[in-house]
Parts: structure tokens; sequence; C-alpha cells
């Protein structure tokens, strides 16, 4: 089978399914003890079961937070598939409680990422969002934020809830190879119409990694993946996160499917209500 399709980021061959990691690291956006489960469900060895399937369809980067276990999951899939795969990782940008930036703090932050071998290194959206600034339009210390990511050999970008922020890096012309914006078929977590964020999407200088595509499980992936692959641009990119191995590979058949304007050649789930929908044999 062919590499899954490909996008070109900051110089670099991606592909443009990307592993989301929110259900390997316990964040559901659902409940505590939802929550509870996906953490009490995964180790490093668990994890890089399920980047191995992706690996070896061809999916070459992984998004998630600077996290030793995530890492290590990622370094051992890496070595059992023999590929590299690449990180992306949203560090944040710490403050103190007066809001100033605490510069020694972010450079440590940056030189965590570096270390666990990030090929990028975007400020989670907790950090980029609270340092826009709508009165000018700009984002405080961008400028120094991606010169001090660029120091450490990683290519800049942003993670924003905020479609303003992806104008402003635009406009600004920060340092920035892309960046991650909220996009999904229902707007959860989207602070404007589902049509407006794909305005903006599109209108991107550069391209754009959309994440909660099944709005944390609200969406059955039949649903958000077709919506999201058939409303971005060639260019942009599309974060999944799954909780199991099966998952992995309905996520990536779906997919391609789409991609390829054909079918999904899925199993669908079988219930006693659902009996009389199955056709008989003979």
């Amino acid at each position: 089978m062919s590499a899954f399709p490909r996008t070109r980021v900051g110089g670099l061959n991606l592909s443009r399914l990307v592993i989301g990691t929110n259900w390997f690291l316990g964040y559901s956006h659902q409940t505590k003890s939802r929550s509870l489960m996906i953490e009490q469900r995964h180790n490093a060895r668990t994890m890089a079961e399920i980047i191995g399937v992706f690996a070896a369809d061809g999916v070459n980067t992984v998004l998630g937070p600077c996290s030793k276990v995530l890492c290590r999951a990622v370094d051992l899939a890496e070595q059992r598939a023999g590929k590299k795969i690449h990180r992306i990782l949203t560090p944040g940008v710490p403050r103190d409680d007066r809001g100033s930036v605490q510069w020694d703090a972010v450079g440590k932050a940056f030189d965590e990422c570096a270390q666990a071998s990030a090929s990028f290194c975007w400020p989670h959206e907790s950090a980029t969002d609270a340092l826009y600034d709508g009165m000018t339009g700009k984002i405080r210390h961008m400028e120094r934020i991606c010169s001090m990511i660029r120091e450490r050999d990683m290519i800049p970008g942003l993670s924003t809830h905020l479609p303003q922020t992806i104008l402003s890096a635009d406009r600004n012309g920060y340092d920035v190879a892309s960046y991650i914006s909220i996009y999904n078929a229902v707007g959860f977590l989207m602070p404007v119409e589902v049509d407006w964020v794909q305005h903006v999407i599109h209108g991107a200088a550069k391209p754009v990694l959309t994440i909660k595509s099944l709005a944390a499980g609200r969406l059955m992936p039949q649903v958000g993946l077709p919506f999201s692959w058939a409303t971005i641009r060639p260019c942009d990119l599309v974060a999944v996160g799954t909780t199991t191995a099966d998952e992995a590979r309905e996520v990536l058949e779906i997919s391609r499917a789409c991609l390829e304007n054909r079918q999904a050649n899925v199993e669908l789930q079988i219930t006693r209500s659902k009996q009389s929908l199955i056709k008989k044999k003979g």
C-alpha cells in the first residue's frame, strides 16, 4: 500500500493524517471517569502499538505535549517500524501571577522539547491565545518565541482556538510553519461558526493542522472524517486520536476512502436491534 497522502510543513514531508494523543493521555473532554479510564488503560507499550499501526500505513507525524511516556512510546514505535515519526510538541509558555512571561522557564520548556527529538515546537493554545492582543491584532512576544524555537533547531508554529490568531500570524509575518486549529462538523470548542473557521483555514498562508475532528468522541468517524477531509485544502492536515489499534485501522481506512472518493471498507457494529437490517444469504 502506498504511503498516506503527504503535504509539506516547514520543509518536511508529513502525512496529512496526524496521530492525536488526547485518547492516550487522559484528555477525554467528556468526564473525569472517562479521562481516568484512558489514563489507566495506556502506557508507553500500548501507545506504541497504536502508533505502530499508523506508522505501518505511512502516517509519520504525532501531535502532543512534551510527555515522557508519550515520547517513550514514539521511540518504541520508531524502533519497531524502522521509520522516522515526526513529533509536533506543544509546550506552554510559563507566566507569573502578573502575566509576565518567565523566559527562563520558557527556555527550559523548549529545551525539553528539543531533547525529546521534536521536529516542531508549537506553543499550546493556553499560551498562544493568552498572548493574543485583540486591540492590536498581534501576538505578544511571538517573534522572540519563534526565535528561541529556531535556536534549538526546531520548526516553530502555534496552536490556537481563535481563528483571529491565524490571521494575526499571517498579517504580522511571524516565523511559523503551520497553525493548529480546532475544526469539526458540530463546532465543538469553536468560538465562531464552522463556516467562518473554514473561511479562515482556506485563507491561511500556511498549512493548517485541524484538531478535534471527531469532537472528542461526539462524532462517529464515518461522519466527522468525511466532513474534515472534504472541506479543507490539499495542503492541510487532520489529527485524530484513537484508544485502540482497531480504532486506528478504522480511522486509516475511512480517511483513505474519503481521499480516494470511495466507500470505506469497515465492518459495521452489530446489535440486536439491527438484526432485521442484515441481508440474509441465499
